[in-house]
Parts: structure tokens; sequence; C-alpha cells
């Protein structure tokens, strides 16, 4: 099966070693790897806005929208502080029907710094 990666300008990988996107299944499935923010010595509700941006990057390089996520992942190095800003600020992104979503809170993520990572499933 062909895969394209997909990987807007100003949107960066913490590795090289993998792609911020993948569109497969016949140009039909975007698989999405986790996504942080631009400035990770930001606050963390602009940490949170920024990471929904980078989201936002790759699906309208791929031809999709917000309606096209199926499945939300969201990673907190501190849930119990950032869980409230995240689903405020989601509002302003999702739409309807909402994604299957799930919140996990962690002790540490890939990046230094990074305190929200989200990852997701589109369906084009």
């Amino acid at each position: 099966m062909e895969s394209k990666v997909i990987q807007p300008p100003g949107v960066a990988t913490a590795s090289p070693h993998y792609s911020p996107a993948i569109l497969t299944g016949g140009g039909r499935m975007l698989f999405i790897s986790g996504q942080g923010p631009r400035d990770l010595g930001a606050d963390p509700e602009t940490q949170i806005r920024e990471t929904f941006e980078q989201i936002e990057a790759i699906l309208n390089e791929a031809g999709a929208g917000w309606g096209s996520i199926a499945m939300m992942r969201s990673y907190f190095m501190n849930m119990e502080r950032d869980l409230e800003a995240f689903r405020r600020i989601r509002q302003d992104f999702l739409v309807e029907p909402f994604p299957a979503s799930t919140a996990v809170g962690v002790t540490e993520l890939a990046v230094p710094n990074l305190q929200i990572e989200i990852e997701a499933v589109a369906v084009l």
C-alpha cells in the first residue's frame, strides 16, 4: 500500500526518524504523530493552542479538516492543571461529530519541557 508523508512548512519533528503524518489507505487514512507546540517555553494554555494549530496545519496540507478527525489521544504532563484549559481550547477547533478521545496523564514526554502532546487519526 502506498503511503505519503505529510509535512507542511513550519511543522517540525522531534526526530528525523518519523513523519509528522502519513496519508495511506488509498489516500483516505491520515495518521498524525504526536504533536506539540512551537514554543516549548510558553505557558501551558499557549502550548495547548499551538499544538492544535500544528494539527490543523497537517490536516490542511492533507486536504482535510477538523471534521475528519475520528480519534484523538492527548498526553498531559500535568493533567490536573491543564485539562480544563484543554477542554476549553479544543472547542475552538473540533467540530461535530466530535472524535473519540482519550486523555492520559504521563510522567515524561519525549521532548523536554513539552507539557502536552496530541496524536490523531483522520478519515478523509
